[in-house]
């Protein structure tokens, strides 16, 4: 499918006369805007015909399905994957700026002068919500879209936890009675390390998820770990705290969907529809559960034929962090492999010193790199996962180095200069997959 753009800029419908357009292209009669989805603009004046066309949108914390059909064929479907981790971006950019701003000497309080504007949300949900937003705007670009459907949910969070809870028990939540976080969660671990076994022993609280970045406070997401067990080197892949799972599975779907639900629908002006609807209506299709078919289903798609799906990620524009610390590598005399710093530290924890560990640094041999501190002063031409031509091939980007004169390319591993590259497509933003 080719999508068509008029000479002022309007949607016009899609085609899949590939031979009229390759003639267009050739005659310089039409320009290419974008390769995927492959769109045309045309340089001449022309009619600006349209039909009905209805979107489904799928709306999601993780995806977004999308749909758009008329009344004979899908023009277009697939999924977006969305950008994860904002949370912990934004813990990052806190912990800088707290340790940037204590080295003024005198700076005026400001700590209580913020006042959240009607309507505010958390950073990480207000991103999410504007990818919506900026995908729906992107599919109006290129589609003459006259009508869309939106599936909204409202969660009872409770209930998912317990489904027989009612009335008071919604005030009574499983930490009543309880003086902290901290109480309850060795309390209901019976004061026993949940990693060794360990009892009589002194613990602290561990957040299970910190590996794939999940630090949030919730009872399901922490643990009892004793001192012994709640070390660096414990921390590291392969280390007896790497890949644990929380007993319950977070929350943040189900919250996202019922903030949002009804913004996304106002935003728009647009219908709605629940998602036992889509369920129902899917089955009776005959469809498999995707996202994609949801949002078929949410278009009111029932016979039409059906679109080659396009998937689009969304991939952090620029890290604006200027500062980076490497540490320090050792070669580790027990086995003879590079090891850092950190992996071979003292083990010592507290000023207490019954808590500390197995000394690791008389392991440390011949000391292979010095610790440094980086700060990058712009912002370099490539970035993680660019392609790039090189030698007749493609590669992905790994990272640069040098003050961005030189590219690592990961497939090989090779160091390359940048001038003897030649950039294929910048991978940043929302990118067809």
């Amino acid at each position: 499918m080719v999508y068509v753009i008029s000479k002022s800029g309007k949607p016009l419908m899609p085609t899949k006369r590939y031979a009229k357009v390759r003639i267009l292209l050739k005659e310089k009669k039409a320009k290419v805007v974008q390769r995927k989805p492959f769109t045309i603009q045309l340089l001449y004046e022309t009619k600006e015909y349209t039909q009905p066309i209805s979107l489904g949108i799928d709306s999601g914390y993780t995806y977004i399905g999308f749909s758009a059909i008329t009344e004979k064929e899908e023009l277009i479907s697939g999924e977006v994957e969305l950008l994860s981790g904002i949370s912990e971006r934004l813990k990052q950019r806190a912990m800088y700026r707290r340790q940037r701003r204590s080295r003024l000497r005198y700076r005026k309080p400001r700590f209580d002068n913020r006042i959240r504007p009607e309507g505010w949300l958390a950073p990480s949900i207000q991103h999410k919500y504007d990818t919506h937003i900026r995908f729906i705007e992107k599919l109006k670009k290129i589609l003459p879209i006259t009508d869309i459907t939106i599936e909204v949910a409202n969660f009872d969070t409770h209930k998912l936890k317990n489904p027989n809870i009612s009335g008071i028990d919604y005030q009574e939540g499983e930490q009543q009675g309880f003086f902290n976080l901290r109480e309850y969660i060795l309390h209901r671990d019976g004061h026993k390390c949940q990693v060794c076994g360990a009892e009589d022993v002194p613990l602290e609280v561990h957040h299970v998820g910190y590996w794939k970045r999940d630090r949030s406070n919730r009872p399901a997401n922490l643990v009892a770990v004793c001192t012994k067990c709640h070390l660096p080197k414990n921390h590291q892949r392969n280390g007896k705290l790497w890949g644990l799972k929380p007993i319950n599975k977070g929350f943040k779907e189900a919250t996202f969907m019922s903030t949002i639900r009804w913004r996304l629908v106002n935003e728009f002006d647009c219908k709605h529809t629940y998602g036992y609807i889509t369920k129902s209506r899917r089955i009776e299709l005959g469809l498999d559960k995707s996202h994609a078919n949801d949002a078929f289903v949410i278009a009111g798609g029932e016979n039409q034929e059906r679109a080659d799906m396009i998937n689009f990620k969304q991939i952090r524009r620029n890290n604006r962090s200027l500062e980076k610390f490497y540490d320090a590598k050792y070669l580790d005399t027990r086995i003879g492999k590079k090891a850092s710093g950190k992996e071979l530290s003292s083990g010592r924890k507290v000023r207490n010193k019954s808590f500390n560990d197995e000394n690791l640094r008389q392991y440390r041999g011949h000391k292979i790199s010095k610790g440094r501190r980086s700060i990058r002063t712009k912002r370099y031409f490539y970035q993680p996962n660019d392609l790039v031509k090189y030698d007749g091939k493609i590669y992905i980007v790994k990272g640069t180095h040098n003050k961005g004169t030189r590219v690592i390319l990961k497939e090989t591993g090779k160091s390359v200069k940048a001038d003897k590259l030649e950039p294929y497509k910048f991978m940043s933003g929302l990118v067809a997959i």
